[in-house]
């Protein structure tokens, strides 16, 4: 084999390798854009589910006050009655 067919070959070899490269790059970048979509979708999600669940603390606090104050309204009418 001649110099410059070795040249030639090395030459493709290299096209090729670079070429791979680039669609192999090309890929991963849609890749990792798909991935930061899904991990968007399931931020919102989780905020969601978050705020979802903060309300219903909230309102759950809201009930045990309300049930605690009459309770000590029913205390305070038995007090009067015995006295």
């Amino acid at each position: 084999m001649n110099t410059d067919t070795q040249i030639i070959l090395i030459n493709l070899a290299l096209s090729v390798t670079t070429v791979l490269i680039i669609i192999i790059g090309i890929q991963l970048i849609l890749v990792l854009r798909e991935l930061r979509k899904v991990l968007r979708k399931s931020y919102e999600i989780i905020d969601t589910l978050e705020s979802v669940g903060i309300n219903a603390k909230e309102g759950f606090t809201e009930i045990t006050g309300f049930l605690s104050g009459i309770k000590t309204i029913i205390k305070l009418v038995s007090k009067i009655k015995n006295n």
